[in-house]
């Protein structure tokens, strides 16, 4: 169900300043890229409330009727890891992959019935908001998956020895929460969901994503073709390279987790180029798209609670962001699916668990899948 929500005051637009005047005094040193790529994006969420409050409010209430929510906290109640009042904050990034409808189309496979987690992702935001660490959870890993009641109150057994995207299928986002915190022991403060179709718009409204690949791709599972060379990819392509596993590396799912790490940081890189704020227009058709786009936990679930959280990201660039894969092992009775390596796994949770930087150790040694390097960033 859609969050509802009444508008916030205007917001004031931020002063500009003639290119053509210099003030006395020292230069100020630029910003790095990865400063100016989270300071589009934060400003490009403050900007959505800008436009409901410069007169056409009706532009903010649609956008924030777009939004849908969940109710992670009602949903799960108290039986949850204890929030930890450190100023950190976590994270549930998850990638949606139903085979429905037009979907079918965009991502290839069987339809059915069931939409799982191709991708999922703990971000975790370190005290001050100036660095983030990036755990990418494999979807073949074989769990134990917790009892768990999703949105509608239907509760679903334990079972043993199940795929992690299971969890999505079976109770949807309270599942999948339910399951990363079983997992982890952490406490995940928000929940992001993005959709399969809205994310090929939203490449398509950037203009395309340029990237560069080391090697020939051949997957006609998720009908991608590229030679070895530099393409801007539109949004179906990038839904491709996303989704791709069996044309690169070991065919595995590491490996696909490996492009989609290349290509967020190709993603962040194209933002910054496309100039929202040249064109109403145009910020107003991303804006459009990413309310369309994204599911959020009922904290997230306005507008103006999406721009305050965009804000306070704007002070982290990538070269403060750190992107790990669990430590995994392949099961030697499938090679097709992974193992947890429980003792290196625990590694990272205990350090993001106190705010600490991951160690090293926590991924020497673990199963990669052979992608890197095949998408340059």
């Amino acid at each position: 169900m859609s969050a509802e929500s009444t508008p916030q005051p205007g917001i004031p637009e931020p002063a500009t300043t003639d290119p053509g005047r210099r003030g006395k005094g020292r230069r100020r040193k630029p910003p790095s890229k990865g400063r100016k790529v989270m300071r589009v994006m934060a400003w490009t969420a403050a900007g959505v409330v800008v436009l409901g409050g410069t007169g056409a409010g009706y532009l903010y209430f649609k956008l924030n009727g777009n939004l849908k929510s969940v109710d992670i906290n009602q949903a799960l109640g108290a039986d949850r890891p204890v929030k930890i009042d450190n100023g950190s904050e976590n994270v549930l990034v998850l990638g949606s992959d139903s085979r429905a409808g037009t979907n079918k189309k965009l991502g290839g496979g069987t339809d059915d019935g069931v939409a799982r987690s191709d991708t999922a992702m703990i971000v975790h935001i370190y005290k001050g908001h100036k660095r983030a660490s990036v755990v990418s959870v494999p979807r073949d890993t074989l769990i134990d998956r917790p009892a768990c009641t999703d949105a509608k109150g239907t509760t679903y057994p334990a079972a043993s020895g199940v795929m992690f995207n299971s969890a999505y299928a079976t109770g949807g986002a309270t599942c999948a929460v339910k399951t990363v915190e079983s997992l982890t022991g952490i406490r995940m403060d928000h929940y992001l969901e993005v959709d399969f179709a809205g994310f090929q718009k939203l490449v398509d409204d950037l203009g395309g994503v340029p990237v560069t690949t080391t090697k020939k791709i051949d997957d006609p599972q998720s009908h991608l073709r590229l030679p070895a060379g530099t393409h801007t990819l539109s949004g179906r392509e990038a839904l491709g390279l996303v989704r791709t596993r069996h044309g690169v590396g070991d065919g595995s799912d590491l490996g696909r987790i490996q492009l989609q790490q290349a290509f967020m940081k190709a993603l962040l890189t194209q933002v910054k180029h496309v100039g929202v704020f040249s064109s109403p227009k145009k910020l107003y058709d991303l804006a459009d798209t990413a309310t369309r786009t994204v599911t959020t936990d009922s904290d997230l679930g306005t507008v103006n609670s999406l721009a305050d959280f965009a804000a306070g990201l704007k002070g982290i660039g990538s070269t403060h962001m750190k992107m790990v894969t669990m430590p995994v092992q392949y099961d030697p009775a499938d090679p097709n699916r992974v193992l947890l390596e429980k003792t290196k796994a625990q590694l990272i949770w205990t350090a993001l668990e106190h705010d600490r930087p991951i160690p090293a150790a926590a991924t020497t040694g673990s199963a990669t899948g052979g992608a890197k390097g095949v998408v340059a960033s």
